[in-house]
């Protein structure tokens, strides 16, 4: 078994940049140092000196921070710290006056991870680096050159396309009901980000095994005329911003040379997500540059449906052969034994993203077991998961750091009155914004009130210290030190108030001289990126919606056939899909994790479901679904490009004779220890040995050690007669695979084996010379 600090191997750092520092020790780095992207404090002392910007990053991380120059990929699993890498790289580059902050443009895909991206890099002190996303990006470009390009102003972008679309179906005289009207819509999307016009969408949608929710010719017929629609009203829509962007760059080679005068450098968080438009707008800003940092994990590609694809990911080294490639596999965020349980579901996965797989190594001390429930029906999995949420919330556990995920949103009502039913607050993420909510704004304005005239307000008075300046303001909003009793939307507005307390407390710990002022201006910059603080309950969420996001506890729900993979997952891509959507909610957990799923939708139903195919070999009693190969991405570590060399994967290939990481057929740990490779198992995971046939085994070996005068082991020993004995093989192939049978030993011995195998006895019990 790993160390919890050493990954499987580490590639020597050559090459870095000229006024590096010297590494640090392990010391400095090792042993919890080293924090999950999002589980830090929140705002930080600024360090004081661009080589205190690189302190306490493990190797991986600071080999990605001091790569500045040429491309750069960085392939980064669940939990290893990419954002604190690639922060940390801008920081340092601002800081050591090698990069300029203005030139800098780092683009993300949400704008909560931008507002996270933009108040890490402040804390590092690196003020004035632009941190968007695409269609942020490309909006603020596409205003400022409208007039220049165009001609007048820009037109109105409309928030939501449904109203539209569903004029498009009237005028088509097409009837669409609310799921047509929404699957529609989506394939409208899909073709917009994948550049397929209507006259191609039939053939598109064949070529990618699309199904679509009407007949091909009617989605045309409705997206020609929902452009048409758009085009008499005057307005665009959400993916026009980039299709208008790249069109005026194309176009236009002046404003394209302006804006690359403008940006000289470019890092590109969650890569595996680019759909070809935003590739396509990327290589425009880039133009023949190469000063570019993508960061992605193709393990955790999930949006397909929305056009998003891990091609430019898998294919970097190949446009750039002369790329700098790091992998991060130190997972800060995850016990081992939610990490084994992870690299589990990926062992077993097929096709080009799983053939780049990253195998995970855990920095944290063991922890509990993945727990793994059966129930009766649904209510019964939603009450028997509150009732262990009560118990951890009573235990201590705050309620923030609890989540359950499940795959669609319908499930989500089960669970709601199954935590308000055991008394637990909780929070729905995907449903009203934190900063939409009528008592966060109404809060925010008595705070920006009390700011501009706090000296005059009576409730201050006898308050010095920012917490207590904004407890006493909220008070008079209805927040008190003591939360409601129960849940529903009093205890929902207490929430969202606690949650502004706990944000000024953090803030005030920056140092004395944060002010009420200065919080308010925090808050507007949140809301602009909606960047929520945290609330006091439990989080229910859709395993899409909780990507980038991490608990101390998580419930995995309705992991059945049926729902994990989902019914409509048909082709071999869309069931790798779901495998992976099944990782993303495995390694949302630091510490717990409980997985569950019910025989039957409701009480007294039929019990014809069956856990999910997905945990076959890893839960205890079931049975591997397919032998576990090894990571094909292999160890963490860096790998030095060449300009001259020939384009290649992005994970090196493996030397000959190199051998795949053994891995446990029953669990999917990775083995280390030389009797548990032979096993081909943990020694303490449950054995399905033919003892039978063990026996004959022995009574062979005795023979042939008596004939050939050597010691029994030299034969083959008993941990290989034991592996033997377990996986039964029918012919020389699953023979040889087994370790401890090498060539030599499969024509020595290998007719007699498979022999008594298969149940024959051995006249004579030959001398196989």
């Amino acid at each position: 078994m790993h160390s919890p600090v050493t990954p499987v191997a580490l590639v020597r750092l050559r090459g870095l940049p000229c006024g590096q520092p010297p590494h640090l020790s392990p010391a400095t780095w090792q042993h919890g140092c080293v924090t999950a992207a999002t589980h830090s404090t929140l705002f930080p002392q600024v360090p004081d000196s661009a080589d205190a910007v690189l302190e306490g990053l493990d190797p991986e991380q600071r080999a990605v921070a001091t790569a500045l120059h040429g491309p750069v990929c960085v392939l980064a699993g669940a939990g290893t710290g990419k954002t604190r890498a690639i922060t940390h790289r801008i920081a340092y580059g601002v800081r050591a006056g090698i990069l300029q902050p203005s030139s800098v443009l780092a683009v993300t895909f949400t704008n909560r991870a931008a507002g996270e991206m933009r108040g890490r890099l402040r804390q590092l002190g690196a003020v004035g680096v632009q941190a968007r996303t695409f269609h942020s990006a490309a909006l603020r470009q596409l205003q400022y050159f409208w007039p220049k390009a165009v001609g007048g102003s820009l037109p109105r972008l409309v928030d939501r396309k449904g109203q539209l679309v569903a004029d498009a179906a009237a005028a088509c005289r097409i009837r669409l009901d609310r799921g047509e009207l929404r699957d529609v819509t989506a394939e409208i999307e899909w073709c917009k980000v994948t550049q397929t016009v209507p006259a191609d969408y039939a053939a598109a949608a064949a070529k990618t095994g699309r199904e679509a929710p009407r007949d091909p010719a009617e989605i045309a017929q409705l997206y020609s005329a929902y452009e048409d629609l758009k085009r008499e009203r005057a307005v665009i829509d959400f993916e026009d911003v980039l299709l208008l962007t790249v069109a005026v760059l194309q176009d236009r080679h002046d404003i394209a040379e302006q804006v690359r005068a403008q940006y000289q450098h470019f890092v590109v968080d969650e890569y595996q997500d680019v759909s070809p438009l935003q590739q396509r707008l990327l290589e425009l800003w880039l133009g023949d540059r190469e000063n570019l940092c993508v960061v992605g994990d193709a393990s955790q590609t999930i949006y397909s449906f929305t056009g998003a694809t891990p091609d430019h990911l898998l294919d970097f080294r190949t446009r750039h052969p002369g790329a700098t490639v790091v992998k991060l596999v130190r997972d800060y965020r995850s016990t081992p034994q939610v990490v084994r349980l992870a690299n589990g579901l990926l062992a077993q996965a097929r096709g080009r993203a799983a053939d780049h797989r990253l195998e995970l190594v855990s920095q944290r001390a063991a922890g509990s077991e993945p727990v793994f429930t059966e129930y009766p029906d649904e209510p019964a999995e939603a009450e028997g998961a509150a009732r262990r949420i009560r118990e951890l919330i009573d235990a201590g556990v705050p309620a923030s750091e609890i989540a359950v995920l499940f795959r669609t949103n319908s499930q989500s009502e089960t669970y709601e009155q199954a935590l308000a039913d055991a008394g637990v607050p909780y929070q729905l993420r995907g449903a009203e914004r934190f900063f939409d909510r009528p008592e966060v704004r109404r809060a925010i304005v008595a705070l920006r009130a009390a700011a501009r005239f706090g000296r005059n307000d009576a409730l201050l008075d006898d308050v010095a210290d920012l917490p207590s300046q904004v407890r006493a303001v909220l008070s008079g909003e209805g927040w008190t030190t003591r939360p409601p009793a129960g849940s529903g939307a009093v205890r929902e507005r207490w929430e969202s108030l606690a949650a502004l307390v706990h944000l000024a407390q953090d803030f005030a710990a920056v140092g004395a001289d944060a002010t009420l002022a200065g919080l308010v201006a925090e808050l507007d910059e949140r809301a602009g990126a909606q960047h929520a603080p945290t609330v006091q309950g439990v989080t229910l969420a859709s395993l899409h919606s909780a990507k980038g996001l991490e608990w101390d506890v998580v419930f995995l729900v309705g992991v059945a056939e049926g729902m994990m993979p989902i019914t409509y997952a048909k082709t071999d891509e869309q069931i790798e899909e779901e495998r992976r959507l099944l990782y993303v909610g495995v390694t949302r957990a630091r510490e717990r994790l409980h997985l569950s799923w019910a025989l039957s939708r409701s009480p007294g139903g039929r019990p014809n479901r069956r856990a999910s195919r997905f945990l076959a070999g890893l839960r205890p009693g079931s049975i591997t679904a397919a032998s576990l190969s090894g990571a094909a991405g292999g160890p963490g570590g860096v790998e030095r490009g060449s300009s001259g060399a020939a384009p290649g994967p992005v994970v090196p290939a493996r030397r000959r004779g190199q051998r795949s990481p053994a891995r446990c057929r029953v669990c999917g740990r990775t083995l280390t220890d030389a009797g548990e490779m032979k096993l081909m198992r943990c020694e303490d995971c449950p054995s399905d040995m033919d003892e039978g046939l063990y026996e004959r085994l022995r009574e062979w070996r005795a023979e042939q050690a008596l004939r050939s005068g050597q010691p029994a082991f030299c034969v083959f020993t008993d941990k290989t007669l034991i592996a033997i004995a377990e996986t039964v093989p029918d012919d020389e192939h699953g023979l040889a695979r087994i370790p401890g049978v090498g060539m030599r030993k499969l024509g020595r011995y290998g007719a007699d084996v498979l022999a008594i195998c298969a149940g024959r006895d051995i006249a004579g019990g030959r001398d196989p010379d």
